[in-house]
């Protein structure tokens, strides 16, 4: 799947999604299944950058969602690249090199400077048809990112993967470590948090792993380790029957349920105790 710059040129004709698209949540399923209906490929904007605390996904990780949900391209909008941009501007800019045959948006879609662009002006302004689809509502509440944060915050996985097309992970290269769990019996794989990517809740977590087209349950830590006196902020996952070397490779962490906070134990045998309680969990 090809990923653009805001001022690179697709020429192919196209079915266009609008919007900041921080991953997909279930409010955009009638957006791309209508994109889908006019049988052209169909591409995504998303704006990175924008929310403070950071995105829920950063822009590799959201390729890996728009690529199962058969996008074709996304055109990535760096948000103090266009903040100043006037609504009537930024549409032609991106018409000028997008070939968007049909558009697609949420009705409370926003954009341009000020966010003084809304959907009626892209349908006033757009040079094809448009078509503004209605905010989706669960529990009285607009679905959003933003409520997805929310429950992220809480270490409410279950909430959150209601939410999101493909669920919340955590995407990155496997770095060296300290190399302490393999002493204990406990390897795990670390992967350091994007600066840009939102936290959500520090602690322990059972969910799994995705690497070389296989899946592992894990357990996630995610957050400090005080046994071991280090503050850094971390995710690393303990793989569930894995026996390899990922060093160096990319893997996704899904956690899907909170176990426990993270707590300094007395001693490595007391942690190496409660990993094995933690591991009856998966």
């Amino acid at each position: 799947m090809l990923i653009c710059g805001r001022n690179e040129k697709i020429d192919e004709p196209c079915a266009l999604l609008l919007g900041g698209f921080d991953g997909l949540h279930v409010g955009h399923e009638t957006l791309l299944s209508r994109a889908r209906e006019t049988g052209l490929p169909v591409g995504i904007t998303a704006i990175t950058n924008l929310k403070a605390g950071g995105d829920l996904f950063t822009l590799a990780e959201r390729k890996h969602v728009f690529q199962k949900e058969g996008v074709s391209f996304v055109v990535e909008l760096p948000f103090e690249e266009i903040k100043d941009i006037s609504a009537a501007q930024f549409l032609a800019d991106l018409f000028a090199n997008v070939r968007a045959e049909a558009v697609f948006c949420g009705a409370d879609f926003r954009f341009g400077k000020d966010a003084a662009g809304s959907a009626e002006f892209l349908r006033q302004n757009a040079p094809c048809p448009v078509e503004i689809c209605p905010i989706q509502m669960r529990g009285g509440k607009k679905v959003s990112i933003t409520e997805v944060k929310e429950f992220l915050g809480k270490g409410d996985l279950p909430a959150v993967n209601s939410l999101l097309s493909g669920g919340y992970f955590v995407q990155g290269v496997v770095e060296h470590g300290r190399q302490v769990g393999r002493t204990y019996g406990f390897p795990t794989a670390n992967v350091s948090f994007s600066a840009e990517k939102y936290l959500l809740r520090e602690g322990v977590y059972r969910g799994y792993v995705e690497t070389g087209g296989k899946t592992y349950s894990s357990i996630v830590n995610v957050g400090a380790r005080p046994t071991f006196g280090v503050e850094q902020k971390k995710i690393e996952a303990y793989l569930h029957r894995f026996d390899g070397d990922l060093y160096g490779k990319i893997i996704r962490i899904y956690p899907t349920d909170f176990v426990r906070p993270i707590v300094k134990f007395a001693s490595v045998e007391e942690l190496k105790s409660q990993l094995k309680k933690d591991l009856e969990t998966l």
